[in-house]
């Protein structure tokens, strides 16, 4: 997913990353949409030539010259790079096809394991079914992949999506499934509460509706509750033993930011739900502390929860910050709203800044407590046989 680099880093300048950035500022620059269409047909063909050479390094440094000096430019560029990495046009059958990688994503937490694999043909077919009623276009053409992704497992960087796709766009125009049965896949780490998601792309006469809302009888909001409740009706079972929560399916990457933002709020419930159900404990009896951890400029938000009369730290939660938010967004006042609806009102605000500190030995973020020390999360006794020590 594209997003801003929060920390620079010195950049190799070439000939290629120079003309990515000169014709992202020109289409920044127009004013009108003939000079628009100008910039952004170069603008396209040069991002799809680095797509289908390979040229990852240079799509990046370009990103991050342009996030450096925070110019509008960015925006256009990380678009270019988004539609060609997630949209196609392809001929078959006498006409012209327009191809878009979806993801449906999952939020869910477990005391356990979160599931990541294999879907298999009888469930590929149910999803098939409820995304057709619910969320395509009425004659669109659809290819899954028969995988549920962690994010670990998911097409690293530009180019693997770019190539995806290209592997799925003749399957969506054909209606056939992709299998990755025997596929070597990255292991997938284990945190309490996690995402996870479907991928597939969808095929339509190219002009025509993709969407069910984008047709005359269709309405965004209702394709979104019945996915929540058709589509997660149908993966439940996947899910045996996790709290699991259905998004609504969207473009690759507008997918991820929906996913990046909802699973914020998401982590903080899961871990309140946690507490209580591993401790025997009632929500009144957790405290929370919030911090604002910084490295060259604000990072994150830290969440500490302590049971109500001890220090110590026994689960933690961080709420990174997301493109377009800085040190003015009032995070502080969500995170302790998400926190009171879930019956935690002993919370601490330190006004304070904390260094991003980590755990030499694990890697495990510190999270604040009351007292404003960062601390390794420790839980209790009574908690120790839980493998998840931290929110993913």
């Amino acid at each position: 997913m594209l997003k801003r680099p929060r920390t620079p880093r010195r950049n190799r300048r070439t000939t290629d990353i120079d003309e990515l950035i000169r014709l992202a500022t020109g289409l920044s620059e127009s004013c009108t949409r003939p000079e628009d269409e100008f910039w952004q047909a170069a603008l396209g063909e040069a991002v799809l030539h680095l797509l289908q050479t390979g040229d990852e390094e240079t799509l990046n440094t370009a990103l991050e010259s342009l996030a450096q000096i925070e110019s509008e430019a960015w925006n256009e560029l990380a678009n270019e790079i988004e539609t060609a990495c997630e949209t196609r046009i392809i001929h078959a059958d006498g006409t012209d096809w327009q191809v878009v990688l979806l993801a449906a994503p999952v939020l869910s937490w477990s005391r356990y394991g979160i599931p990541a694999g294999m879907l298999g043909r009888e469930l590929l077919q149910t999803l098939r079914v409820q995304l057709g009623a619910h969320v395509l276009a009425r004659d669109t053409r659809l290819a899954m992949v028969d995988y549920l992704f962690s994010p670990d497992q998911l097409p690293q960087g530009f180019c693997p999506t770019y190539g995806l796709l290209q592997e799925l766009a003749p399957l969506a125009v054909a209606g056939k499934d992709l299998s990755l049965a025997g596929s070597q896949m990255p292991e997938t780490a284990a945190f309490l509460s996690d995402s996870r998601y479907i991928v597939c792309a969808v095929a339509a006469p190219l002009g025509q509706a993709l969407f069910r809302w984008q047709e005359d009888d269709g309405e965004r909001r209702e394709a979104e509750q019945q996915w929540l409740k058709q589509g997660g009706g149908a993966l439940a079972p996947v899910f045996a033993g996790c709290a699991m929560e259905a998004l609504l399916p969207q473009a690759y990457f507008a997918a991820w930011r929906a996913t990046d933002h909802a699973s914020r709020a998401y982590s903080v419930r899961a871990t309140v739900a946690f507490l209580q159900l591993t401790l025997n404990v009632e929500a009144r009896e957790i405290s929370a502390a919030i911090a604002a951890c910084h490295g060259q400029r604000l990072e994150e938000y830290r969440v500490g929860f302590m049971l109500k009369r001890s220090s110590q730290v026994i689960h933690g939660v961080v709420w990174p910050l997301l493109d377009g938010e800085g040190e003015h967004t009032d995070c502080i006042s969500d995170i302790e709203a998400i926190l009171r609806e879930c019956g935690v009102s002993n919370i601490t605000v330190h006004d304070h800044t904390f260094p991003t500190d980590f755990c030499d030995d694990c890697g495990s973020p510190f999270f604040p407590n009351a007292d404003g020390e960062l601390l390794h999360t420790e839980p209790p006794e009574e908690a120790q046989e839980q493998t998840p020590q931290h929110l993913h």
